[in-house]
């Protein structure tokens, strides 16, 4: 089970226990071509295709041979499980409360050595096979592939606490960071609005870290994208570099572990896939959740967008700039190594 599922027998319990009331609402008689009769499945069994069909990636048809059911079977438990994880396991998926936050920002700045620092942010494209639908060019991306485009914010741990998905791979890192809830709650100041008193008096607003696709905001830090800089900014960019690949390794695990969203297994669907999506980014949070954070042996390290260029932003805030100047003083003056 923890080999092939890729999660804890207590893990897997949990989510049974999370839909077991939905997978048991009514009875399913699923024919078993094999050998002609009909067997009734009980939730576990239930659970344990659907969570197949996610981290193998494996085509319906496969999947149905190896459980000897119709694949029409295994799309329907897998779209019921689906549903159910939307709805019973969004209490996995939340921005943090202020206690979690204190606990993030001190990870941060101790791994770090960034102060008042709550997240790393960044994209990654799904790909999808190509489509001959009406208007499905807007799914075609810089690199000439199809693709929709994942959005997250993730904590020190790894754990997902913002995710957008379901926007096209032909628009950019900033114009989906624009479109995004999580942008607006930003701007408004119902996130990230907390400040910290640095040494001297400074103050220092609540941010997450991004990559140059990203615009830089007062409440997102991006790297200095000059040449030749001074020996503070070129420590901030050491450490804001560290700090980004925390998301880059999430996204790269969640690719790894739910290889259903890895390859060109989809044509361009914008109502199920990013449920999808969603759900994969749920059970990661409920397997560190319930587990702790990830093994080594569980995490997938790399580039998450393989043959996808970097992007840059030239957008700057004038107070963000001179808050990221904050900043690099900061872990210049305090430098320690990493």
């Amino acid at each position: 089970m923890e080999s092939i599922l890729m999660m804890s027998r207590k893990t897997f319990d949990y989510i049974c226990s999370l839909v077991k009331k939905d997978l048991t609402t009514k009875t399913y008689g699923f024919r078993n071509f094999r050998f002609g009769d009909k067997m009734i499945l009980g939730v576990e069994d239930q659970v344990a295709v659907a969570l197949m069909r996610l981290t193998s990636g494996e085509s319906l048809q496969n999947i149905g041979m190896w459980f000897g059911m119709n694949h029409s079977a295994i799309s329907n438990i897998t779209w019921r499980f689906i549903e159910s994880m939307e709805e019973r396991a969004i209490c996995h998926m939340k921005w943090p409360s202020p206690e979690e936050t204190a606990t993030i920002k001190t990870r941060f700045e101790k791994i770090y050595g960034l102060p008042n620092c709550c997240g790393a942010i960044d994209t990654t494209h799904i790909l999808m096979c190509s489509s001959s639908q009406p208007n499905s060019r807007v799914w075609l991306d810089k690199e000439n592939k199809n693709s929709m485009v994942l959005q997250a914010v993730v904590d020190a741990d790894m754990r997902f606490r913002d995710v957008v998905s379901g926007w096209p791979g032909s628009l950019d890192d900033s114009c989906i960071l624009r479109t995004s809830g999580f942008y607006r709650l930003c701007e408004k100041g119902v996130r990230l609005d907390k400040q910290m008193e640095l040494p001297g008096g400074s103050m220092v607003r609540e941010y997450i870290v991004g990559d140059a696709s990203y615009p830089l905001l007062p409440w997102l830090m991006t790297p200095y994208q000059e040449q030749d800089l001074p020996a503070s900014k070129a420590e901030f960019n050491k450490r804001h570099k560290a700090a980004t690949t925390v998301v880059e390794n999430t996204l790269a695990t969640l690719k790894g572990r739910w290889r259903v969203i890895q390859g060109e297994l989809w044509r361009p669907d914008k109502h199920r896939l990013p449920r999808i999506i969603f759900v994969c980014c749920l059970i990661t949070n409920i397997i560190i959740d319930m587990d702790g954070p990830l093994s080594k042996e569980m995490l997938v390290t790399g580039n998450h967008d393989q043959g996808y260029k970097q992007q840059f932003c030239n957008v700057t805030n004038g107070d963000a700039a001179k808050q990221r100047d904050l900043i690099s003083q900061y872990v210049s003056a305090g430098k320690k190594t990493l």
